[in-house]
């Protein structure tokens, strides 16, 4: 396990708060204070990531502004998973050339998964030359210095680092006080042969577990009623280490933590999954009985050539493990579609273990090549009318089965965290409980961050309605 040398941290937050100072002197406080803007694609672990960033932005003087026009810090955090969301970022960078035009001393940052692609960075140096840096996923605590010397004239930096580590002690500002990300571990091991991920982050690197529960007691203390376990495969946690702690036991040591609140864990991969693991989330009252298990396809061969180390048998041993232990445990996955060679018995594969398992939501997934990786190089790419048109038939027939797994919650009364004002009606509120589907319901605002008991009256395929009793 390797740490960022504490001494670099001390350096960094103390550029921070010169840059700070700076802003002081130049008249450029309260109200007047620079504002600054996070973008974030993504996983997460990138909302996690963004919340350092804009701990740090605001060590360093600035304020959170929602306008990024107004914004005279833009830090824009990316995603490398699918080419989708790469076109996105290029998109959206694009449209700052204006901000830039109008206000030169606007400084433009770019990290994530995305820029830690030496090809990536390359670009945004040749054909955004109004993008002052960029900073790789093991960089974020480099930031007040890329910005310090943006401010000051110097040259543009767009350097990749080889090393990746875990920091500690950096600023977070949260969005939400009652709902907290928190990272026990970093990295992959894996190499599924479709995924950028163990090139852009590194080895898995777990946190040490008092680090993790010091953190956890702060959540709680400071009102977080949900807190979400982070990590690229968190099941694996602690197997890099030399502290004997494993991801079951770090959870009964954070439930056994003083309060009134909700744990999760993501992501997890199956080959990693243990008896124990299971036996904690049916033990611990306080984890929400969502286990969110992707799978990816259906097929062995396929499981196969994604490198994904287990077989569909024994994937559904731990369903069945889950559901025996866990009986009304909300099931959810990953699902790729149109992986090169699947041919249409595997995809029925794919579709039979919908159909065998139940889950209450599926996250799929077209394949996207990613440069660097070995699926990109594989034989036999599926043209993008045969999984366009697998996708549809997939999401039409795990949509129907979504709203017949929903039905089972209506009429039952549950236990939900008011978590936000309803994105689609803003008379309504968002709740989360261990049910997988958000819930919509009618109450007051003050409500949000609060536990409150529903009676679930109605369902559709993606949510859930209620009313307080």
């Amino acid at each position: 396990m390797i740490h960022t040398d504490e001494k670099t941290v001390l350096n960094e937050l103390e550029t921070a708060r010169r840059v700070a100072e700076g802003f002081v002197r130049e008249g450029k406080v309260g109200d007047k204070a620079p504002g600054y803007h996070v973008v974030t694609f993504g996983c997460q672990q990138n909302e996690a990531d963004s919340e350092r960033l804009a701990g740090l932005a605001e060590l360093m003087g600035y304020r959170h502004v929602d306008d990024v026009n107004e914004a005279r810090l833009i830090l824009v955090n990316t995603c490398a998973i699918r080419e989708h969301a790469e076109k996105r970022v290029f998109s959206i960078v694009g449209e700052y050339k204006h901000i830039k035009n109008l206000h030169p001393d606007t400084v433009i940052g770019i990290g994530g998964c995305m820029v830690t692609q030496a090809h990536r960075a390359e670009k945004f140096k040749l054909s955004y030359p109004y993008v002052n840096f960029t900073f790789d996923t093991g960089s974020i605590h480099h930031v007040p210095t890329l910005v310090a010397n943006a401010l000051a004239g110097k040259k543009r930096s767009f350097v990749i680092g080889d090393e990746y580590a875990i920091t500690e002690g950096l600023p977070t500002v949260r969005k939400t006080p009652h709902s907290a990300w928190l990272s026990v571990m970093y990295g992959c091991n894996n190499f599924c042969s479709y995924c950028i991920v163990p090139y852009v982050r590194g080895r898995e690197r777990s946190r040490d577990p008092e680090d993790v529960l010091a953190e956890a007691r702060e959540l709680v203390k400071g009102g977080a009623k949900e807190i979400t376990l982070l990590g690229q495969n968190v099941n694996s946690y602690g197997r890099d280490a030399d502290f004997d702690c494993d991801i079951a036991s770090l959870i009964r040591q954070i439930c056994a933590i003083e309060g009134d609140f909700k744990l999760r864990f993501m992501t997890s991969h199956p080959k990693d999954v243990s008896d124990e693991l299971i036996e904690v989330m049916a033990a611990e009252e306080k984890v929400a009985k969502h286990f969110h298990l992707p799978v990816q396809s259906g097929s062995d061969d396929v499981l196969r050539r994604m490198n994904r180390k287990y077989t569909v048998g024994h994937y559904l041993e731990i369903i069945d493990k889950l559901k025996n232990k866990v009986p009304d445990v909300s099931l959810t996955t990953d699902i790729i579609v149109g992986f090169p060679g699947e041919t249409d018995e595997d995809f029925e594969g794919t579709m039979e273990l919908l159909r065998r398992v139940g889950y209450d939501m599926i996250f799929s997934f077209i394949y996207s090549p990613r440069i660097g990786t070995p699926a990109a190089k594989m034989e036999g790419q599926i043209p993008p009318e045969v999984s366009g048109e697998r996708f549809r038939r997939m999401t039409e027939f795990q949509d129907a089965l979504s709203e017949e797994r929903n039905r089972r919650f209506v009429g039952r009364h549950v236990r939900v965290l008011a978590d936000e004002i309803s994105k689609t009606n803003p008379g309504m509120l968002t709740g989360r409980g261990d049910m997988a589907r958000p819930v919509h319901f009618a109450g007051d605002p003050a409500l949000i961050g609060q536990f409150v008991e529903l009676e679930i009256t109605a369902c559709g395929s993606y949510s859930l309605e209620g009313k307080i009793i």
